[in-house]
């Protein structure tokens, strides 16, 4: 009876007035059961009554979900943002239906103020965070060849936790049974993925540290978040000092932050970055090319001109 009572309050507000036919039609139940209804609602509070004669029926008076709900028009629309939100990311099934009957309630529109799409270019990667969406929703254990740092490829039996999106990168928060912790899977280095039917409880085991470990590792950007399914101590934060040309703007307010960024006199920048030193970052520096220049420390340069020469001798330069 309640499930029927909250969908009439639905239908009425959608609709606006109903005659009682037309409700005990919908339900399948006499007219008298509506009419029952309407008497309990409106005893609960629920300011519902009818109209007699031409074009009446049964109706709300306006205003009614507004009164009960205590929700101002700004809290309405942050509610109908993220439900929006929610639909981009394909979380859940029926979500426009769901997104419907509240736009309804509020009597009130939505701006699609977000999209995402979770597939490449060529549309073919899809597929993969259709699975990993599915394994991580019905918690099902997953299985994937995995390519390291290094290039070195082992096995994984997984229980998804998280999809995650930081600095320009895709990365799968999991509890790695192979190493018995939690881990960040790159995931364009996931290949071959099965969702199996295996399911999983989560447990302490899946947020333990959680928090301190992610601390230790995001200290650089995306670099460092790869570098969490590494075994491997983290090197120490190093203070790095280099110029950029001034041509290479577009890519310095894409990458750094203002107060890692300095503007000299002539228009090229100074960048100043405090992290720890690994492949990642020396491949940053070499993307700019002749672009940019190593001002300290001198040990950096020193290791930056090694890799030019060694790249230099494969082309027999």
């Amino acid at each position: 009876m309640v499930n029927r009572q909250l969908e009439m309050i639905y239908i009425l507000m959608k609709r606006g007035t109903v005659t009682a036919q037309e409700l005990a039609q919908h339900f399948e139940v006499s007219v008298r059961t509506v009419y029952r209804d309407m008497e309990s609602m409106s005893m609960a509070g629920i300011p519902i009554y009818a109209n007699r004669g031409k074009g009446g029926g049964i109706c709300l008076m306006d205003g009614f979900v507004l009164d009960k709900l205590l929700l101002s028009e700004e809290e309405q629309q942050q509610i109908l943002a993220a439900m929006a939100s929610l639909r981009e990311t394909g979380a859940f099934r029926g979500e426009e239906e769901i997104l419907e009957k509240l736009k309804t309630f509020f009597r009130a529109e939505t701006t699609d103020w977000v999209a995402i799409d979770f597939s490449d270019w060529s549309g073919r990667r899809g597929e993969l965070f259709q699975q990993i969406k599915e394994a991580i929703l019905k918690r099902r254990v997953m299985e994937f060849d995995y390519y390291g740092q290094y290039g070195d490829m082992s096995h994984r039996r997984i229980e998804p936790l998280q999809l995650l999106f930081k600095e320009y990168t895709w990365y799968l928060r999991a509890y790695c049974r192979e190493r018995g912790a939690l881990r960040l899977f790159k995931v364009l280095r996931m290949k071959r993925i099965q969702v199996t039917e295996e399911a999983f409880e989560p447990g302490e085991r899946h947020w333990e540290g959680s928090k301190a470990q992610e601390k230790a590792r995001e200290k650089c950007g995306g670099g460092q978040v790869a570098k969490a399914e590494n075994e491997k101590k983290q090197p120490e934060p190093v203070r790095i000092v280099f110029q950029i040309d001034r041509k290479e703007a577009y890519r310095v307010y894409d990458r750094f932050e203002e107060d890692e960024i300095r503007v000299l006199p002539q228009g090229d920048f100074e960048i100043q970055l405090f992290c720890p030193l690994d492949d990642w970052v020396y491949g940053l520096l070499l993307s700019f090319g002749p672009s940019a220049k190593v001002l300290k420390p001198e040990w950096v340069r020193g290791e930056l001109e090694h890799r030019i020469r060694q790249m230099a001798a494969i082309y027999g330069l």
